[in-house]
């Protein structure tokens, strides 16, 4: 148990130092998340992650105690104090026609999040996880002042960037009736999204260069809410009916611009030389889309567990500050299923493994140039326990997932992504404020 648990507690001590640090950075590089919110994290831990990002209808994966994002009724099957720690990291190529590719990776705290059973069947759970994320720098360029008339012979660049996102920390309790689970989330959704936009022209001798600044600050609360029916079939075989749902809340937002006049130094960092506009926007609300979330399981014993799931999210309705953001309604399909080949033959470590796969299709909330922008992936997740404590009260296990996919396309003067995503969890289970009896 100590050996563990100081391995886990210097991995988040690491973490949050590594995030800390990074706090004012991007943990994207994709032109696509400079809309809406940017990016919006689809709040998986490499379990779900592994089998195409299921959770909806499903709640103990194997035979260990799972906290799932997707639907807080699955804490009522919770009977373990249990600790989940993740790191996310993600390698990106992006194309467009006529420009080559560039390559970036990312890295960052994917989530961190406690759950404690309160009866037997019934738990709490609280946790900071991301909401969204925005990141993303190119460049675009206009000959000939932008005119197009041939006396014009200066060329003018145009570069748009952006930063921050949104974080989720969030309270939910989960119990059970029977064989129907409810559960509910109150979230606190905050942060800062910044958008930048600069026009420069370097071969004009004696030109300033003019920057326009738009940071959105937003906080505020969310609720989701969730529910699961569990149907027995056989022995150890259950089939659960799941549901969840976030509503569309209005959220505090405040919209501030700033336009400055800039040089560049000789090794090309920007110097501010005066300021234009210094406008602090007045206070208003952000209204969040519905999102609904339905899912069909069958679980096996701890050997099988398959799945679907479909999520729908009314992103046409997203407004900011009373303006419609101009996004359309998303769908997003995924399948995925979890072998464990037997978890009783404790002499063979292979077999104890869980052995996970999926697929994903997101149909985003983008379109651009009158085109769709979607995304696909593959995944693929292992589960690898660790060895348990002496008295067999704690139970340790590291997930790792890798999700390979596209988004995007090269028609229409678009960008394709191709991304390799990795996900790296530890979780504990644990048997806490246990009273011991000795004769």
């Amino acid at each position: 148990m100590i050996k563990y648990s100081r391995i886990f507690i210097t991995a988040v001590l690491a973490a949050f130092a590594f995030n800390a640090s990074a706090q004012n950075t991007s943990n994207t590089s994709s032109p696509y998340s400079q809309f809406g919110l940017g990016d919006i994290e689809p709040q998986l831990t490499p379990q779900s992650a592994g089998m195409g990002g299921i959770g909806v209808a499903t709640n103990v994966v194997s035979s260990f105690s799972t906290i799932n994002f997707l639907n807080p009724a699955s804490y009522a099957m919770i009977n373990l104090t249990t600790i989940d720690v993740g790191v996310f990291g993600s390698s990106l190529k992006l194309s467009r026609t006529g420009q080559g590719s560039e390559n970036s990776t990312n890295f960052r705290l994917n989530h961190l999040a406690f759950a404690i059973p309160v009866t037997k069947k019934s738990a709490l759970s609280f946790g900071l996880l991301p909401y969204s994320s925005v990141g993303y720098n190119y460049k675009q360029s206009s000959p000939n002042f932008g005119t197009g008339l041939p006396a014009d012979t200066n060329e003018v660049n145009f570069t748009y960037s952006g930063e921050g996102g949104l974080n989720k920390a969030y309270l939910g309790y989960g119990f059970g009736i029977g064989n129907l689970l409810l559960g509910a989330n109150v979230s606190y959704l905050f942060g800062n999204v910044k958008n930048y936009s600069s026009t420069e022209i370097p071969d004009l001798y004696g030109t300033q260069y003019t920057r326009n600044e738009n940071n959105l600050s937003v906080s505020g609360f969310n609720f989701d809410y969730g529910a699961q029916y569990m149907i027995k079939m056989g022995d150890k075989n259950w089939l659960t009916l799941g549901y969840s749902g976030s509503l569309n809340s209005k959220l505090n937002s405040q919209q501030d611009r700033f336009v400055t006049h800039y040089i560049n130094d000789s090794e090309g960092s920007p110097i501010n030389i005066d300021s234009l506009i210094n406008v602090e926007g007045a206070k208003s609300k952000l209204q969040l889309p519905m999102i609904n979330r339905f899912g069909l399981s069958f679980k096996a014993g701890d050997k099988l567990l398959i799945g679907a799931d479909y999520s729908t999210g009314k992103w046409s309705e997203l407004t900011i500050a009373g303006t419609n953001a101009g996004l359309k309604n998303s769908q997003t399909f995924n399948v995925g299923a979890q072998i464990t080949p037997n978890v009783n033959k404790l002499n063979n470590y292979l077999a104890l493994v869980d052995y996970r796969v999926g697929f994903m299709y997101n149909q985003t909330y983008l379109n651009r140039n009158n085109t769709d922008i979607n995304q696909y992936a593959v995944t693929f997740g292992l589960g690898l326990p660790l060895r348990p404590s002496i008295t067999n009260t704690s139970f340790y296990k590291i997930n790792v997932s890798a999700e390979i996919g596209k988004r995007g396309t090269l028609q229409n003067n678009l960008v394709k992504e191709n991304f390799v995503n990795i996900r790296l969890g530890f979780t504990i289970n644990d048997k806490w404020f246990q009273r011991y009896r000795f004769d």
